[in-house]
């Protein structure tokens, strides 16, 4: 494997992990995963008109009510992180 080879895949990766959510890093924990995959998705209900006019006649709520719920969600979509164990 040459250097140009090596770098031609880390891009690659790079592209996948800028593209796709849940293609992250090793590191990555189980809580941060599902973090990022509800704020995708919160993101996505958010930027959808339709989506959201859905939820929000689902809801019986206004549009502008359902957006607003969906950005506090976002703050904390799976609730408070787990503790940390030390190392």
């Amino acid at each position: 494997m040459q250097a140009s080879d090596r770098f031609n895949i880390n891009s690659q990766l790079e592209h996948l992990q800028a593209k796709y959510v849940g293609t992250g890093h090793a590191d990555l924990t189980r809580f941060e995963w599902a973090v990022n995959i509800h704020r995708d998705s919160y993101a996505s209900y958010v930027g959808h008109y339709p989506m959201l006019a859905y939820f929000a006649v689902a809801e019986n709520e206004s549009i502008g009510r359902e957006r607003y719920n969906f950005m506090q969600k976002m703050l904390l979509p799976c609730g408070l992180p787990p503790e940390r164990e030390e190392e």
